[in-house]
């Protein structure tokens, strides 16, 4: 087989074959003998009908396919190793000139991975920023546990507080006009978790039973109803009850009851562990972000737009399965993210970054010679079994077969020992930083100050 290699547009690369006369005839020939086998031919028994009469019933194009399918995957597999080439699509067919008694004519296409030099990723010293720790992290864990297992009192002798769960019907008008889904009686909303409308469960604290009055509130500018998009609607609130938690006792009773241990001290230790190892996950992952941005920012990568547009797409579909799953519209989130331009502009910035770190993983994998063992495969699937409540086994009986699931699992074993090995030979610094506050989160807790010091005003004077 002679080849001709030519490097056409960016990653593009053009391999012209030439395949001897009587290979590519042999191929011919057996290809023709396998169609007769599984096509009815008047007058002929499967597989004894001549090469012309196949010929003039399948047609000459169908038979010379089937050999290019038999043929060309050994040749390009050929053509690709003895050129060195770093492949990251499948070959494509371009042309062919299949000229009996002659050599095979084949074009094939294929995209590499793009060349380029990769900055230095080994003894560097660098700042990972962490947010600061939170002295309170035991106290909140250890009531959370309790307040899993509260115990709820209608309250009777107060108004209502921003930890109760309310019970209240609500009417909704906007504009003049009522709110579809916009009412309900004997509604129970939990106001230390409520998934309404901002400023709607803060509107419910101070109010007592059997009490009616009215709220206002903005719905927010990518609500997913056309009609209420930052529209101000007003609500007429009756509080029918109002219910606070009652926590249970801390002690080694209620831990065997309500956890896998037996005392107060195991359950403890058990939290201070968790805490830990959290805390620990956290500094990892502020290492990987620090390192590979510092290696990022300092490697230079000519990223075809074939790649590009790859990944968007891919990126695109993910987006959308996860959307359906939601039930959210396609079309109404992508007007909620600035419109098509502006949301294929981020698309291709994500998609840009997750192939600049994909290429620089492969490089760095391939540097330091990083490979995926028996053993790492079985502790990988391990872990997705454990994660999914099956086990290894049957995750390899439903996608042993499947190349794209080994391939994901493969890769992900290279992702997770290039990350290994870059905050093994690095230094960090892990500095802590506060993480910013939002503008409108900034309002939020101001408007929520100022009511808290009215009411307390208000209190005063009573008391006066």
């Amino acid at each position: 087989m002679e080849t001709t290699l030519t490097k056409d547009k960016e990653n593009l690369v053009i391999l012209n074959m030439t395949i001897p006369a009587n290979e590519a005839d042999s191929a011919y020939n057996l290809a023709a003998n396998r169609i007769s086998q599984n096509v009815n031919i008047n007058g002929f028994r499967r597989g004894k009908a001549p090469k012309s009469v196949v010929e003039r019933h399948v047609g000459v194009d169908r038979i010379e396919h089937e050999a290019l399918d038999m043929i060309l995957p050994k040749y390009i597999s050929k053509a690709i190793y003895d050129n060195k080439l770093d492949t990251i699509t499948q070959p494509s067919l371009v042309n062919y000139n299949y000229e009996h008694g002659q050599d095979l004519k084949v074009t094939i296409e294929v995209e590499t991975r793009p060349e380029f030099e990769l900055a230095s990723y080994k003894d560097l010293d660098l700042k990972a920023e962490i947010a600061p720790e939170d002295k309170d992290a035991f106290d909140k864990t250890l009531e959370n546990y309790l307040t899993q297992h509260a115990s709820l009192e209608l309250v009777l002798d107060r108004p209502s507080n921003e930890k109760d769960i309310v019970v209240f019907d609500f009417d909704g008008t906007c504009n003049g006009e009522k709110i579809q889904g916009g009412s309900a009686k004997g509604y129970a909303l939990d106001l230390a978790n409520s998934n309404f409308i901002p400023g709607f469960a803060e509107q419910l604290v101070g109010h007592n039973i059997k009490e009616e009055f009215n709220i206002e509130v903005t719905f927010p500018e990518d609500y997913r109803d056309e009609k209420l998009k930052g529209q101000k609607a007003a609500f007429a609130i009756k509080l029918n009850e109002i219910k606070q938690r009652v926590l249970p006792e801390l002690n080694d009773e209620f831990v065997k009851k309500a956890t896998r241990f037996s005392t107060v001290d195991e359950l403890k230790a058990d939290i201070k562990d968790y805490l830990e190892k959290q805390r620990e996950s956290q500094k990892k992952t502020s290492a990987e972000n620090a390192v590979f941005k510092a290696v990022s920012d300092a490697t230079t990568i000519d990223i075809p737009q074939s790649m590009i547009n790859r990944e968007v797409n891919a990126i695109a579909n993910d987006y959308r399965q996860r959307l359906s799953y939601q039930g959210v519209n396609w079309a109404d989130f992508v007007q909620s993210q600035g419109g098509e331009v502006k949301f294929g502009e981020t698309l291709a910035d994500e998609a840009k970054i997750r192939i600049k770190n994909s290429l620089i993983i492969d490089k760095i994998s391939k540097e330091e010679k990083l490979t995926v063992e028996k053993e790492d495969f079985t502790g990988k699937l391990s872990q997705i079994s454990a994660a999914y409540g099956s086990t290894p086994d049957a995750i390899v009986k439903q996608f042993g077969q499947n190349p794209q699931f080994i391939n994901s699992i493969s890769q992900q074993i290279i992702n997770d020992k290039v990350r290994d090995f870059l905050i093994e030979n690095n230094k960090f610094e892990y500095v802590e930083v506060k993480p910013e506050v939002k503008a409108e989160e900034k309002s939020a807790k101001a408007e929520k100050t100022e009511k808290k010091e009215t009411k307390a005003k208000k209190t005063t004077k009573k008391d006066k």
